[in-house]
Parts: structure tokens; C-alpha cells; sequence
């Protein structure tokens, strides 16, 4: 059985998907860019700025379903350009801790409303 998971908390779906679907004992999040929720625009700045608001946003869907991110076990980051992975990574390593969870990083050519970055994780309850 599947469950959504959604919040106001994180920008709306802008497609036909869920932010979060929970199956069994695992929580598949859509990927998360950097739009403050609260406007609908990306959050001013660049690559890091983003990334600090797509962990805002993968925090509050975790949070509505009870969640941290001591429960992520696997992330998918998605970068408009490789060049932006060492400023990515510096704010990434900022909100996880020991044992890290398994990663993939890719470079993509272009995002959804032309982001930076995409991250999309998957964690465990």
C-alpha cells in the first residue's frame, strides 16, 4: 500500500507526482529545487543558496511524515553544471552526519524552471 505525503511547508508539486510517497517502511521523495515555498520563486542567489533551501524542503517533507534526515539512506543530486558540485557539496556535507547516505551526483543539461540544482532522497522509518 502507498501513502502521499505532502506539506505546505515545500513547494507544491508543479506536475502530477507527490512530494512524498511512503511504502511500507520506505519514503521516496520527488526531487526538491530551491523555491521557497512561500513565494513560488527560487530563493535569490546561486548554487549554494539553492541547496540550502532544497534541504529546508526535503526537511519539511520529512517532517510530515515524522521523518529527519538521520533517516535518508540514498540521495540522487541532479546539477545543471558540474562545475557548481564543490559549492553543492560544501552545504550537503553541512546536514549530514556519519554514515553518510549512499549518493549519485549527476550532471543534467537543463532542470525543471532552469534550477541549479535537484535533490531527491530516499529514507527509511
Amino acid at each position: 500500500m502507498k501513502q502521499s505525503i505532502a506539506t505546505t511547508d515545500a513547494p507544491a508539486a508543479i506536475g502530477p507526482y507527490s512530494q512524498a510517497i511512503q511504502a511500507g517502511n520506505i519514503l521516496f521523495l520527488s526531487g526538491q529545487l530551491g523555491i521557497d515555498p512561500a513565494t513560488g520563486h527560487f530563493v535569490p542567489g546561486d548554487v549554494t543558496e539553492q541547496t540550502e533551501q532544497i534541504f529546508k524542503n526535503i526537511q519539511a517533507v520529512l517532517a510530515a511524515a515524522n521523518l529527519t534526515l538521520d533517516q535518508v539512506v540514498k540521495t540522487t543530486v541532479f546539477l545543471s553544471d558540474m562545475a557548481d558540485f564543490a559549492s553543492m557539496n560544501t552545504v550537503y556535507g553541512r546536514h549530514f552526519t556519519q554514515p553518510y547516505p549512499a549518493r549519485s551526483a549527476v550532471a543534467v543539461k537543463t532542470l525543471p524552471k532552469n534550477g541549479l540544482v535537484e535533490i531527491e532522497v530516499t529514507a527509511v522509518i
